[in-house]
């Protein structure tokens, strides 16, 4: 099933709102880094960006750039612009929540750069497993990738 794009007609649903900061990046073969969580309904199984919710007084940029030491061990990647915006409908914690996530692009100095000590960190965020993709491979995958339009979305960035 998957997430569900926010719309206007969903805007009226008294969901929880859950803050996230999501980070793209790429290494210098433009292969972006993803993570798989092998979730049940109705997230499922899907590949994400490196980004996970705020904490308590803490904004988009900050939050994300947390996140991605976080599940990286990388503390050395400075975040560049944001580059999107969304809010979706999804899981988290057994709940069900409107999620509205930044995206903030960053590069790394080394392909395929290998992640950091995060292993057990994985395990408690439900990170099955880390990939660095071509664009190539995305748009031949049959695996969903969140969000929706990401390939577009990467190419975008590289274009302009």
């Amino acid at each position: 099933m998957g997430c569900v794009e926010e719309t206007g007609e969903r805007d009226a649903i008294p969901l929880r709102l859950r803050r996230a900061g999501r980070v793209i990046v790429l290494d210098p073969q433009d292969r972006v880094l993803l993570f798989r969580y092998d979730d049940g309904p109705p997230n499922g199984r899907h590949w994400s960006t490196p980004g996970g919710g705020l904490d308590q007084g803490e904004d988009f940029r900050a939050g994300a750039r947390r996140e991605l030491a976080e599940e990286t061990g990388w503390t050395d990647v400075p975040l560049g612009p944001e580059v999107h915006e969304r809010t979706l409908v999804m899981e988290y914690d057994d709940e069900i929540v409107r999620q509205h996530e930044r995206f903030f692009l960053a590069r790394v100095e080394v392909a395929g750069r290998e992640l950091g000590e995060v292993a057990a960190m994985h395990v408690s965020d439900g990170i099955a497993a880390s990939r660095w993709w071509t664009l190539a491979e995305l748009d031949a995958t049959d695996e969903d990738v969140w969000p929706p339009g990401f390939t577009d979305l990467i190419r975008g960035l590289l274009a302009g």
